[in-house]
């Protein structure tokens, strides 16, 4: 297993590994138990969610194996080495991949761990996968997620999606691309912001 950051902030220290068997059970537990409230804001179409086999056996296929072309990897997210969240990249093709994350601890949330790992988790990206660009697909009224992003990628088009990535129903969604050449950039603009790492270990394949 590989650890691909490790940034301080000012709530401990935010880590992005590689997920595990033994982190499973808790991101099954996250979606099975979140609220219908916070999942109709979330925007999750329940069918396509599945049961909690089916959520286990999705992210026991995105356990890093080692292929450049594996179709779905997921990374976990730790503060002080405690599994709080997780990341998912689905890989389509060359120009189309992309990317999920959610902070499983709702008293972690908007609390500055996505923006200090934002530019390593897009490294990590780039690292495993033989891909050339990578698509973030959000929705409109999330505005959480649309502020983080803005510091690092403009929006380039907004659309409504019929059939949006992941587990997602249809509706109004923003588009930003990032390229594999663009990962310098967001670490300048993390060190901007004040986000400089402890430590920043390199995936190991």
């Amino acid at each position: 297993m590989s650890a691909f950051a490790s940034v301080k902030t000012p709530i401990g220290t935010a880590g992005l590994k590689d997920l595990s068997l033994v982190d499973l059970p808790a991101v099954v537990e996250y979606w099975i138990l979140s609220s219908d409230e916070y999942l109709s804001f979330m925007g999750v179409d329940r069918e396509r969610l599945g049961s909690a086999d089916e959520i286990h056996k999705r992210f026991s296929n995105a356990i890093r194996a080692g292929d450049t072309t594996q179709p779905s990897i997921a990374f976990g997210i730790t503060l002080d080495e405690r599994l709080v969240g997780y990341t998912m990249l689905n890989h389509c093709s060359d120009e189309t991949n992309y990317s999920h994350w959610h902070i499983m601890d709702p008293a972690l949330r908007a609390k500055g761990l996505s923006t200090a790992l934002y530019p390593f988790r897009i490294k990590a990206y780039f690292d495993v996968l033989l891909i050339s660009r990578l698509v973030h697909q959000t929705r409109t009224r999330n505005r959480g997620v649309n502020r983080m992003l803005d510091k690092f990628v403009a929006v380039s088009e907004t659309k409504f999606i019929e059939k949006p990535d992941g587990v997602a129903s249809s509706g109004e969604f923003h588009l930003r691309y990032v390229r594999r050449s663009d990962v310098p950039t967001l670490f300048a603009r993390a060190t901007e912001l004040g986000f400089i790492p402890n430590e920043a270990r390199q995936p190991l394949g």
